[in-house]
């Protein structure tokens, strides 16, 4: 079995704007196994992944192309990963379309899922991945700017982006959340963040619930700590460079070991499952 070939731990880095650039990584992340081989199980589906550019939504996008989906990406403003992204998945020879903006905005949401409706005019797979980050060393420093910001765009894009594809899915059709470790352990320096990952958690349960007799599906992956654009744009250089000790591997996860979980929820391989999550974390035992 291929194991991740970079070290434990990333070389100390950061960058100074959130959600953070691949490009500019060292190493970059690995999004893809060099023996993965797709089956076509989302042969002829259309998916839509928010926070599609970089990092875990990179690795979602090639693991779906390889397996047959067509993909749209959803990106703030990270051209340069964006583009990138869209060459790997066209490599496959399946069509990537990248739409740009704040998914803060439900008009945007409404717009989006309008321009993907005439290019492919269906929607089958929706993946709310995009989030962003802010530590701070206590709730006295998290201000209401900051707050509402996080919340914007962890919890009302992915209700936004929901409410605008969800009358147009089928039966079979799939919603996927990203939701996070933080959600079940908690962090005292992401208060906010793991507020909005505990709502992601608790709204992938009540909208499976509410949706389920529609035979559409709902479920969330809760990464731990994974090496992404989102690590050193958001913690200082001192953090980065433990980043994943604190697993019971003692490493820090790849996108690349995301994707095929992702795979799994999308594919008829799940037909049973909905309301879940998979935790995909270095061995830590979340029993949740």
């Amino acid at each position: 079995m291929e194991q991740a070939n970079v070290p434990k731990t990333p070389p100390a880095q950061s960058q100074n704007q959130q959600p953070g650039m691949e490009a500019k990584m060292h190493p970059e992340p690995e999004y893809i196994r060099a023996n993965y081989q797709g089956s076509n199980r989302l042969r002829n589906k259309v998916a839509i992944i928010t926070g599609g550019d970089s990092g875990i939504g990179r690795a979602i996008s090639v693991h779906y192309a390889k397996e047959g989906a067509d993909v749209v990406i959803m990106h703030l403003k990270e051209d340069t990963d964006a583009n990138q992204t869209k060459s790997l998945v066209e490599q496959t020879g399946q069509k990537c379309m990248l739409i740009a903006g704040d998914i803060g905005s439900p008009a945007f949401c409404e717009e989006s899922v309008a321009k993907v409706l005439k290019v492919f005019n269906k929607i089958d797979i929706l993946v709310n991945n995009a989030a962003e980050q802010h530590p701070q060393k206590g709730i006295t420093d998290i201000t209401p700017e900051q707050l509402e910001k996080t919340f914007q765009t962890n919890v009302f894009g992915m209700f936004y982006m929901t409410k605008a594809v969800l009358p147009h899915l089928q039966k079979g059709s799939s919603i996927i959340n990203t939701t996070s470790i933080t959600a079940y352990e908690g962090n005292k320096d992401l208060i906010d963040y793991s507020a909005t990952k505990g709502a992601v958690t608790t709204f992938t349960r009540s909208l499976s619930e509410s949706i389920i007799g529609q035979g559409i599906r709902v479920n969330a992956v809760a990464p731990g700590p994974i090496w992404t654009p989102l690590i050193p744009s958001t913690f200082d250089a001192k953090t980065v460079d433990t980043f994943g000790q604190n697993t019971p591997m003692k490493r820090m996860g790849q996108p690349k070991e995301l994707g095929p979980a992702y795979v799994y929820l999308a594919s008829d391989d799940a037909s049973y499952v909905s309301g879940q999550v998979i935790h995909v974390n270095g061995g830590t035992i979340i029993n949740g």
